[in-house]
């Protein structure tokens, strides 16, 4: 899906890691939320409180969750989970990556 309809998006940006990292809350009709946005090239480390799941529009990363050592790629079209209440590190090189966050 290239687009979502029918809903309602927070005006005010999510910005983490000093810029490095922007969203918007999408809120949806049903009470479901997602949030869609851009990763600048950088390492980071991000903390979950639900469940998510990651979803690559365009770019790429490279991905390594909680308690793991090896490094997984995720490239536009793909997507990976994140358990609730624990972390992952990203690693994006180039391009910046532009992903939907689905919560839950």
């Amino acid at each position: 899906m290239s687009q979502f309809d029918n809903v309602s998006v927070v005006k005010q940006a999510n910005v983490y890691f000093d810029g490095k990292c922007v969203s918007h809350t999408v809120q949806f009709a049903d009470g479901t939320k997602k949030s869609v946005g851009v990763v600048l090239p950088s390492s980071l480390t991000f903390n979950t409180g639900a469940p998510e799941i990651m979803e690559t529009v365009a770019g790429s990363v490279r991905y390594r969750l909680k308690g793991e050592t090896e490094w997984k790629a995720c490239p536009a079209g793909e997507r990976f989970s994140i358990p609730g209440n624990s972390s992952f590190d990203i690693e994006v090189v180039g391009e910046p990556y532009h992903y939907v966050c689905h919560f839950g």
